[in-house]
């Protein structure tokens, strides 16, 4: 699975910057333009737009064309494969906690 770890490398070194991840939950609410994005960040319209080529590198925004507008997207479903990976390792964690757990408690009796 090469190929998934490194769109997961991709995608999470995207969402490691806290800029993008408050682009993300901006985009979230809807679409948004780089200028309407800019607003709450002392930020350049260039800087927030370096920003968001991360962004969709990762594939996690696109931009639509509307007229002379660009407004930017959230790609929800890209975040699926990062959601998957996250939940395996919480499973994961999960049962080495409870197997950690019955093996101490197999210790006290």
């Amino acid at each position: 699975m090469p190929v998934a770890e490194d769109e997961l490398t991709v995608t999470f070194t995207a969402l490691a910057d806290p800029t993008r991840r408050a682009i993300l939950r901006r985009l979230a609410l809807g679409d948004a333009t780089v200028g309407e994005l800019a607003e709450p960040f002392a930020l350049t319209q260039q800087a927030v737009s370096k920003h968001l080529k991360v962004l969709e590198r990762a594939g996690l925004v696109s931009r639509l064309r509307l007229a002379q507008a660009r407004p930017c997207h959230l790609e929800v479903d890209n975040l699926a494969p990062v959601m998957d990976w996250i939940t395996q390792q919480h499973q994961l964690w999960e049962q080495r906690h409870d197997r950690l757990e019955r093996h101490l408690a197999s210790l006290e009796g």
